[in-house]
C-alpha cells in the first residue's frame, strides 16, 4: 500500500523549508495559509544603497542592507530589488542576465521577476523575497524585513484543501513536473484534492545529483521536507506504480490494484533507463541509475573495484567522475568517437575526453558491447565487440531512457512512434482532461518554429509542470521556455542553452585546451544553441535572446569578440 506523507497539525500557519508567504499566488480566504515569518518579530531595516545617477538603466547592483545584502535592478527608469542569491543553488544574480522584467541566474537558467521576484522559469522552486524601493531626492532607499534578509528564498502563499471544493487532480509520477505542478496548483488557489502518485519510496528529490553524488538519499535529495506537502495538502502516495488508465472512467489503477478517480490528470512518469539484451546481462552488479537506492547500491559495490560504464553521455560521464579515485580503475565504453559527440560536437567532446583521461578515466570508444562474463553470478568483465576483455567489478549503464509510458498503451491517449506522449503548446493530450509533461511529453518548442520535441531536462520538465498546472485551473497560457542544462566533471562546469539537434556547424570561441571557450551551434544559418565552459553568462544570455524572440545569425558571431549580447539590452 502506498505510503502517504505524514499529516501535521498546520494551526501554527508556519511553513516547512524556511520561505515567507508573499501576496502573489491564489490563496484565498478560509483556505490558505502563508509561510513562515508573515508577521515579522524581527522588524525591519532600511539604507541609502546608492544615488540614483549612479546607475544606468539595465544595470544590477549587489547592495547592502544592514547585515544583509539584496539585488538593486534599475530597468525602464525605475528601481526594485530582490534577494541577491538564485534560489536554486545560491549563484549571485548580480553575475547573470538583466532583460525585459526579469533576472536569469548565470549558472542554470532560473529566472526571477525582478518587482515581485516570483520564480518564472527553472531550476528550483522557491521564489526571491522582494523589497520595498523608495527614491528621496537623489538617494535610493531599500527598506527590508530583518528575516527575509536572512534567506533568500521565499515560498508563495499557497492553498489548502476545502472540504466544499470536491474536484481531485491526480499527478502520476514523482519528479520535477509532478512536484511544480502540485505546488502551482496550490499557489495558484485551487482546493480541491492534489494527489501526486509516484512509484518510487521516497518524496520527490532532485534527481540531477544523483549521478554527481551517488551515496546521497532519499531524504538528503527531497526537493521539500515531508511537513511541508502535509501542511498545503498535497497527498503524497509513494510505492504506487502506475498500471493502467482508463480515459473513460476518469480512473488510474496501479500495480498494488489500488485505483484512484480522477478529475485532471497530470501523466508525469519520466524515463526508464535502457538495458542491453546480451549475454550475462542478468549477472549482478549490472547496474541501472533511477533511484538514490541504485545510486547507494553503486557507490558500496564500486569502492575499491574495476568499474565499466556503458554509455560516454551526461550520466556515464558524471558516473565516471564520481568514481575516480574511489574505484580501483574507471573506464567508459561509448559507441561514438567522442563523448558527447550527438550533443555537444566532436572538438567540445574531445576536449572533455581529454579532462578525463588526465584524472586516470579510461576510454574506448566507437565500440559496441557485446558480452558480459562473470563467476558466481556475478559480473566480472565486459566483452567488447572487437574482443577486448575489461575487468570489472560493477558494470554501470548509462546509455539512455525511453519514455515509462507502457502503461498508457490502452489508454486512448495518443503516442508518438518513440511511445511518448503527444501534447499541445499547453500541455493538454488529445483527452481535454489529460496533460503530460517532462521526459514523456513530445511538445512543440517555440524557439524552433513549433517543432515537435522530446526532452529529458530537469529544467523543462519543471516548466512543464508549471503550465500544465496553469492550464488545469483554465488559464491558457503556452509553454514557452528555452532549453537549459548542464553537467559538472571534476568541479568543471559545461552550460548549454537551446536545442542543436541536427547541427550542421559548431563554431568555437576561445580555448577547448584551457576548457574556456564557447561553443555555438549552427543549423541553416542561424545559432540554435550554445554551449560553455567558464565563459558565464554567455549561455545565459543566449538562452535570453531566444526568449525574447529573437535571433542569432552565424554572421553574428564570426568576429573576435561577437558582441551580440548588447541585442539584450535593445527596447
Amino acid at each position: 500500500m502506498g505510503g502517504a506523507a505524514s499529516k501535521k497539525g498546520s494551526a501554527s500557519g508556519d511553513a516547512p523549508d524556511g520561505g515567507k508567504g508573499s501576496g502573489g499566488g491564489g490563496g484565498a480566504s478560509g483556505g490558505s495559509k502563508k509561510a513562515a515569518g508573515a508577521s515579522s518579530p524581527g522588524g525591519t531595516v532600511e539604507a541609502v544603497v546608492c544615488k540614483v545617477e549612479d546607475m544606468k538603466d539595465g544595470e544590477m547592483k549587489e547592495v547592502e542592507i544592514g547585515k544583509g545584502k539584496a539585488l538593486l535592478v534599475k530597468e525602464f527608469g525605475e528601481f526594485s530589488a530582490i534577494g541577491h542569491k538564485c534560489t536554486h543553488y545560491g549563484a549571485p544574480l548580480v553575475k547573470g542576465v538583466l532583460c525585459n522584467g526579469r533576472v536569469r541566474c548565470p549558472w542554470h537558467g532560473a529566472c526571477f521577476n525582478t518587482k515581485t521576484g516570483d520564480i518564472e522559469d527553472f531550476p528550483g522552486l522557491d521564489s526571491s523575497p522582494a523589497f520595498e524601493v523608495k527614491v528621496d531626492g537623489d538617494n535610493v532607499i531599500v527598506k527590508a524585513n530583518s528575516k527575509d534578509l536572512e534567506s533568500h528564498k521565499r515560498i508563495k502563499t499557497m492553498a489548502c484543501h476545502s472540504p466544499e471544493e470536491e474536484k481531485t487532480i491526480l499527478i502520476v509520477g514523482g519528479g520535477a513536473a509532478a512536484a511544480l505542478c502540485a505546488e502551482t496548483l496550490r499557489q495558484e488557489g485551487f482546493k480541491g484534492c492534489v494527489i501526486l502518485a509516484t512509484k518510487e519510496v521516497n518524496l520527490p528529490y532532485d534527481r540531477t545529483k544523483l549521478s554527481k553524488a551517488l551515496e546521497s538519499t532519499g531524504e538528503s535529495l527531497a526537493l521539500r521536507k515531508p511537513d511541508f506537502y502535509s501542511v498545503y495538502d498535497i497527498d503524497v502516495r509513494t510505492e504506487m506504480e502506475a498500471k493502467s488508465v482508463d480515459t473513460g472512467m476518469n480512473t488510474v489503477t496501479f500495480t498494488n490494484e489500488q485505483s484512484i478517480n480522477y478529475d485532471q490528470l497530470l501523466v508525469a512518469t519520466g524515463g526508464t533507463p535502457r538495458k542491453l539484451d546480451i549475454p550475462g546481462s542478468d549477472l549482478k552488479n549490472i547496474c541501472l541509475l533511477r533511484t538514490p537506492e541504485d545510486g547507494k547500491t553503486m557507490a558500496e559495490v564500486g569502492k575499491g573495484k574495476d568499474v565499466v560504464i556503458i554509455g560516454s553521455s551526461f550520466i556515464g560521464m558524471e558516473v565516471a567522475t564520481y568514481f575516480q579515485g574511489k574505484a580501483t580503475s574507471v573506464s567508459i565504453v561509448g559507441r561514438g568517437s567522442v563523448p558527447y559527440g550527438a550533443s555537444l560536437g566532436e572538438d567540445v567532446g574531445k576536449a572533455l575526453q581529454k579532462l578525463m583521461e588526465g584524472k586516470g578515466i579510461k576510454f574506448y570508444m566507437n565500440a559496441i558491447t557485446a558480452e558480459f562474463k562473470g563467476e558466481d553470478g556475478q559480473v566480472t568483465s565486459v566483452v567488447l565487440q572487437d574482443g577486448q576483455s575489461l575487468p570489472a567489478g560493477l558494470c554501470v549503464l548509462g546509455i539512455g531512457v525511453v519514455p515509462a509510458t507502457g502503461f498508457l498503451e490502452d489508454s486512448g491517449l495518443v503516442l508518438n512512434n518513440k511511445k511518448a506522449v503527444t501534447v499541445d503548446k499547453f500541455m493538454r493530450t488529445n483527452k481535454p482532461n489529460v496533460f503530460a509533461a517532462g521526459d514523456i511529453a513530445d511538445f512543440p518548442l517555440c524557439c524552433i518554429g513549433e517543432e515537435r520535441v522530446n526532452i529529458g531536462h530537469w529544467q523543462m520538465a519543471s516548466q512543464h509542470g508549471r503550465i500544465a498546472a496553469l492550464n488545469m485551473l483554465g488559464q491558457e497560457v503556452e509553454v514557452e521556455s528555452i532549453p537549459y542544462f548542464w553537467t559538472s566533471l571534476f568541479g568543471k562546469s559545461v552550460r548549454y542553452a537551446g536545442y542543436c539537434a541536427g547541427f550542421e556547424e559548431v563554431v568555437i570561441k576561445g580555448n577547448l585546451d584551457e576548457l574556456k571557450f564557447v561553443a555555438y551551434y549552427i543549423k541553416d544559418g542561424k545559432v540554435t544553441a550554445v554551449a560553455s565552459m567558464s565563459s558565464d553568462p554567455i549561455v545565459s544570455q543566449f538562452a535570453e535572446l531566444l526568449a525574447s524572440g529573437k535571433d542569432l545569425a552565424k554572421s553574428e558571431i564570426e568576429s573576435d569578440e561577437p558582441d551580440w549580447p548588447k541585442q539584450l539590452s535593445e527596447k
